[in-house]
């Protein structure tokens, strides 16, 4: 292992070199056309996206933030409501709820999963809220809970059976954050079949940074939803409010996809199942290859009802800095996704939450190292990089829990 073996943690240029003729294809056809905002392309990729997902509709945004924020918006929620999510997730999570007007809570993930704990949301519902009048109060804040945002992290689905089952109990909203779950599923025992990303709660947000596993050149995202309803909402949303040309139903925001990225992604697209599939199968190789490190690592857990897409492959060490001290001096990309859970960054601080409370997402984001995973990531690459952990760990000081 030198400093000259170099492996990526991600690599967004191989593809495009690949697609190069049709991605340049795309913004040929824009200069001609003058084909830039909406059009035959940005309503292309909303029915070719929402197939994909199996949903009814699909409405293309200008970020994943935005296809969170709009969702929540059309859902219903309003100025005052609170909404419920986890702390183990990017801060665009949070961002969507606060800047819809309603005030983020959270509970803690699973340990296993990373994702939403069902049992924390239950006791969250019995022990910090009541019913009042019918609705969902929540006891401390004296207000209304009114929705539900699981993060499907890494590319896994949070266990979304267990959460609509308490959401249609209290009579709450789901949103999914789909942002990292293009194409990931879930085997629902209620519908006794496997199910999309996106096509289960009221709606689903979906990012196209160009990281994702379905990204464009640019920003972008979309929100999902089988309710015609919210669907409309949003698109008026994403324009300005407008019904028609210059006809404003509301105040909206300017949260439109622009056709070149709409473009892109349609050439992407017919690719996705494939480099997921490529992911998948590098997974399963590094969880052969990492399986006699368990104890010294963790690595990621997938439960027989999840089909995950490993957007991120993600390990847990309690040694992360001096490992990735190793993984640098070897060339070998490695990051870090998240190493603040949300409750404790600055922007949140006047919610009033403190180290400790949720102890799952704390540790998870003080260990979690996220290893090189993209679909042309090759066998060898991979046992380079089992290598650099094996030797990590052989080391005197590379033993988990010593301190230095």
């Amino acid at each position: 292992m030198t400093a000259s073996s170099k492996i990526p943690f991600l690599d967004l240029v191989t593809p495009h070199v690949e697609l190069e003729e049709e991605l340049v294809a795309v913004f040929r056809s824009a200069l001609r056309t003058a084909g830039f905002i909406g059009g035959p392309s940005v309503e292309g990729l909303e029915k070719e996206f929402a197939a994909f997902c199996e949903t009814r509709q699909c409405i293309a945004v200008s970020s994943g933030t935005d296809a969170l924020r709009f969702a929540l918006m059309a859902a219903g929620v309003k100025e005052g409501d609170v909404v419920v999510t986890v702390p183990m997730t990017f801060i665009a999570t949070t961002e969507a709820i606060t800047q819809s007007g309603a005030r983020a809570v959270f509970v803690d993930a699973d340990p296993r999963t990373y994702t939403m704990d069902p049992v924390k949301l239950k006791e969250f519902i019995e022990k910090q809220c009541s019913v009042e009048n019918g609705k969902l109060m929540h006891k401390a804040l004296r207000r209304p809970v009114t929705a539900v945002v699981p993060v499907h992290l890494y590319g896994q689905v949070a266990d979304m059976d267990a959460i609509l089952d308490l959401a249609a109990k209290h009579n709450l909203v789901v949103v999914e954050d789909a942002c990292q779950a293009h194409g990931a599923e879930y085997f629902s025992k209620k519908q006794n079949r496997w199910m999309k990303a996106g096509s289960m709660g009221h709606a689903a947000a979906f990012s196209f940074y160009p990281g994702k596993n379905l990204g464009a050149c640019g920003e972008g995202g979309a929100t999902t939803t089988n309710d015609e309803a919210i669907a409309k909402q949003v698109r008026m949303l994403r324009d300005h409010g407008q019904s028609k040309k210059y006809y404003h139903d509301m105040e909206g925001y300017n949260g439109r996809l622009d056709s070149i990225q709409a473009g892109i992604l349609r050439v992407k697209l017919p690719h996705l199942a494939e480099w997921n599939n490529k992911r998948r199968a590098a997974a399963e190789r590094y969880n052969q290859l990492l399986a006699p490190m368990a104890g010294a690592i963790t690595i990621p857990h997938q439960p027989n009802w999840s089909k995950s897409i490993y957007h991120i492959y993600a390990i847990l060490t309690t040694e992360r800095e001096k490992m990735m001290e190793q993984f640098n001096r070897a060339g070998i990309g490695v990051g870090i996704h998240y190493p603040i859970p949300v409750h404790l960054q600055t922007p949140y601080k006047a919610l009033g939450y403190k180290e400790g409370d949720f102890p799952v997402s704390e540790r998870i984001a003080a260990e979690t190292l996220s290893l090189p995973m993209f679909p042309g990531l090759t066998a060898e690459q991979q046992k380079l990089v089992a290598e650099c952990v094996s030797q990590f760990l052989a080391q005197p000081s590379g033993a988990p829990g010593v301190k230095r």
